[in-house]
């Protein structure tokens, strides 16, 4: 079961790959940073959110980030802050690997689609990184389907989630400092054209 799709208590999921896998793209000790504290984090500060409140606890991730004004006022904040860093950061480690893995280049109707869009995968790639690259602070860029069916690329500030635009991500790259800082330092250029060699499409 994806963890969109849990409810509460949520619990970290382990990686599914070492934490060195993503070497030299992605470095050991951020891996250790990022899943172990910060994404610990989130899911710490959910489930102390969501714990005097039985009724959101029956509801899954995904019903609580859809449902804004389900939540009581005193904690919508805190819940939807870190629920969507709970939802981001299990996509994104879920959808990276190693770079030996042929997993990285979409297939079937996700290719044919994105050169329909784009014109060829390589261009894609560079809209990508672009808008990855005018992130401004934190957040996350990602390409989505849209409600007409038609791709997307579209940048979320902090944890706000693709949720918002009515749909899953295909792809989603965080670009927070914490993604990258211990490696790139400020090089957000440099770590997001490595992270092709490791993000998964389907």
């Amino acid at each position: 079961m994806l963890m969109q799709d849990m409810t509460y208590p949520y619990t970290l999921p382990p990686l599914p790959y070492d934490y060195s896998a993503l070497e030299p793209n992605i470095d050991t000790e951020t891996m250790h940073y990022h899943h172990d504290k910060h994404f610990q984090t989130y899911i710490n500060n959910l489930n102390d959110a969501l714990k005097p409140y039985a009724r959101l606890q029956q509801m899954t991730l995904r019903e609580l980030l859809t449902s804004r004004l389900a939540v009581p006022a005193a904690v919508r904040e805190k819940i939807m802050n870190n629920g969507g860093g709970v939802y981001n950061h299990s996509f994104f480690f879920r959808h990276l690997a190693p770079a030996s893995e042929p997993v990285h280049r979409p297939t079937g109707a996700l290719a044919t689609a994105i050169e329909k869009t784009y014109g060829s995968f390589s261009a894609f790639q560079n809209a990508f990184s672009e808008q990855a690259l005018a992130v401004f602070g934190s957040g996350w860029t990602a390409l989505i389907e849209d409600k007409r069916g038609r791709l997307k690329i579209v940048n979320l500030k902090n944890q706000e989630t693709t949720l918002a635009y009515g749909a899953e991500p295909i792809l989603l790259l965080d670009v927070w400092e914490h993604a990258y800082y211990l490696k790139y330092k400020n090089e957000r250029k440099s770590y997001v054209a490595n992270a092709w060699n490791v993000l998964v499409l389907p």
